[in-house]
């Protein structure tokens, strides 16, 4: 096979020499970004002969085929497809039930990994060999697929299956932000004490959750590192601009919202609309109540937002859209605090502006940013207070990166 092979904090990663020598520079063209999947040479002796289940969804692509589709007519015995939030093909709202059921285009048994069942059974993986996760995360804590890769994970080291992850780039993976969670606040939208913004790829993300023993207590015990294999990207670093080729969900069809949804998807702990029910949903947010003299929108029924707040009703707050570039240059590497300061500001009735049912503090991941939103406290002391936690966290993120880093 080609290659060589690294142990690396207790976690096989396996790269063929040029792609780790790559790895530690600049790609020149942003097109030549080779994700883990696209690399099968890397990783398709370890599936000859075995039984494989892929936990997948509709960005799990390789060059405009689907991973499960490239394996199977590659010969790989795939026997069980898991999926995620929004399914495997990703047209199911944001916290909607999906249903078990059966891959039409391969007759493949899909098992649903969300809503009371987020973690396979050891029955379900009775049957399996190795068991491969790829789905393209975008970086963001309360996004929930780190989390189903976490019971994931734990499945396979509990039920002593080998692992394999293939690793996609990070489109939000060139900066940190935001509040280190609470653990008091541990949910599926948060389950570890990393920022917002934590600026690594889910491999390096996986890496940390061994690292650290951050898994079940039975998963750290049992923890083998030539079980647990990364396949890393080419010519990816976290200085990269990565453009995703599928999106990742219904509401997240765009860069613009994207790049966005770090700040804005707190406006979920909100009565506020973030747009879900528009075409630029975390691009826009607003409510009925806010001043006639804003911008306006009326969110309506649609793919990925069925049932969402301020359905049918004009909505007058704010629109960020514009180009990629000037998104991403008014996002500035930062969560950006004054979207809720000044919605709240300008709110009527301030007792009514955050969800009665705290979820705000969930994505948020303390109980502190909403008492400090409430008392107007200024973006410079909320960051200030934030500073501890990402100092902490830095230093836990340093030692199982796998690409070149961004500049601190």
């Amino acid at each position: 096979m080609k290659g060589i092979f690294f142990i690396l904090f207790g976690i096989l990663t396996i790269c063929s020499i040029s792609s780790c020598a790559q790895s530690k520079l600049i790609a020149q063209n942003r097109d030549e970004i080779v994700t883990g999947a696209a690399q099968t040479d890397l990783y398709l002796p370890f599936l000859k002969n075995k039984q494989v289940a892929v936990f997948a969804n509709q960005t799990s692509m390789i060059k405009g085929t689907h991973l499960v589709d490239s394996l199977v007519t590659l010969g790989v015995h795939v026997v069980k497809i898991f999926s995620p939030e929004h399914g495997f093909r990703g047209t199911a709202d944001a916290g909607e039930h999906v249903n078990n059921g059966i891959d039409n285009k391969t007759g493949i048994p899909v098992i649903s990994l969300y809503g009371d069942h987020k973690k396979p059974t050891p029955l379900e993986v009775a049957d399996i060999d190795v068991m491969i996760f790829d789905i393209q995360d975008v970086g963001v804590r309360f996004y929930t697929f780190i989390s189903s890769l976490q019971y994931y994970l734990e499945a396979a080291i509990e039920n002593k299956k080998s692992f394999i992850l293939l690793d996609r780039p990070n489109p939000n993976g060139f900066y940190i932000d935001g509040p280190v969670l609470d653990l008091n606040y541990k949910s599926f939208v948060g389950m570890q004490p990393v920022p917002v913004v934590y600026g690594m790829t889910i491999g390096e993300y996986a890496k940390m959750l061994c690292g650290e023993k951050w898994l079940s207590a039975d998963a750290n015990k049992m923890i083998d590192a030539d079980n647990v294999k990364i396949i890393p990207c080419k010519n990816y670093t976290h200085l990269s601009k990565y453009i995703l080729p599928v999106h990742p969900s219904p509401n997240l069809k765009q860069m613009q919202s994207l790049y966005l949804y770090p700040s804005t998807c707190f406006f979920e702990g909100t009565v506020l609309s973030e747009g879900r029910g528009t075409d630029k949903p975390f691009q826009v947010f607003g409510h009925p109540t806010l001043p006639d003299s804003l911008f306006s929108f009326t969110p309506l029924p649609n793919e990925g937002a069925k049932s969402s707040k301020c359905f049918y009703q004009k909505c007058y707050g704010w629109n960020l859209s514009g180009t990629k570039e000037q998104v991403l240059q008014s996002v500035n590497n930062k969560i950006q605090i004054k979207y809720l300061k000044d919605a709240y500001q300008l709110f009527p009735g301030k007792d009514s502006f955050f969800l009665k049912n705290n979820f705000f503090d969930k994505l948020a991941g303390n109980n502190i940013l909403m008492q400090q939103i409430k008392n107007g406290v200024s973006e410079k002391e909320i960051r200030k207070s934030w500073a501890p936690g990402l100092t902490t966290f830095r230093a836990i993120r340093k030692k199982y990166l796998l690409y070149e880093d961004f500049k601190n």
